[in-house]
């Protein structure tokens, strides 16, 4: 089925979308990226001519005080409209997908960004996360505590980058625990960066041992290092 997210209908996106695309086709050396991803040099020719035939009138309707008129942008228009047919007929864009040497590069140039191609070469992370977890803890009442995680690369509580949500394990009571490593400490996970600790009013009064990471469900073994110990009164 023919994808209307991949060529911008928009004058002032699809500007941007033809002169980058037609360079990325012609770029790569001694095998151009249009070779690799087989794609006809009668092919090629013709996206440069949509492009050669875009670039005048497109100077003219971004001067907007002199040369800007309706007949410059129905022009315009047409072209994308011509582009696209162009594309449906030859099946430029589904050709590159399926193609055996598409790239993420690829896809994310031409705008193939929905699909299984783009789901089976989404790239895995491999690296263990390595940045701690910031924290704020602020009581409620009635046993909750609203809990926000920060990184250091970001000012907004927002999951980390290479993690699915943040893995918590805590104690309630009056004793810390010696490290997140201690067994019996409750276990849990927020897919959000902000959330909501309900523990119960029977709670009020005792403490709140907790430690927090940055967790990848799929992927475990990437967990980040525990945080330091923080510690609340529950109210």
């Amino acid at each position: 089925m023919f994808d209307r997210s991949r060529i911008p209908r928009g004058i002032t996106e699809f500007n941007g979308y033809i002169t980058t695309t037609r360079a990325y086709l012609e770029a790569g050396s001694p095998i151009t990226n249009a070779t690799r991803l087989g794609i006809a040099e009668a092919e090629v020719a013709q996206w440069k001519a949509f492009e050669d035939e875009w670039t005048p009138y497109y100077a003219l309707y971004v001067d907007k005080k002199s040369s800007r008129t309706t007949s410059i942008k129905d022009q315009l228009l047409a072209i994308i409209a011509r582009t696209l047919a162009f594309n449906q007929t030859n099946h430029i864009l589904d050709r590159i997908s399926v193609s055996l040497n598409v790239t993420i590069v690829d896809m994310e140039t031409f705008h193939i960004k929905k699909g299984v191609l783009q789901k089976s070469i989404r790239t895995i992370p491999q690296t263990p996360i390595n940045e701690p977890v910031t924290v704020t803890l602020l009581p409620l009442g009635g046993g909750s505590l609203a809990i926000k995680c920060y990184s250091t690369t970001g000012q907004r509580a927002s999951i980390y980058e290479n993690a699915d949500c943040v893995q918590y394990v805590y104690l309630v009571g009056d004793i810390p625990p010696v490290s997140a490593d201690v067994i019996g400490l409750s276990k849990d996970t927020s897919s959000k960066a902000s959330f909501t600790l309900a523990l119960g009013s029977g709670c009020s009064g005792k403490h709140l041992y907790i430690y927090f990471r940055w967790y990848n469900n799929k992927h475990p073994e990437l967990a980040g290092p525990w945080s330091a110990l923080q510690t609340s009164l529950i109210l």
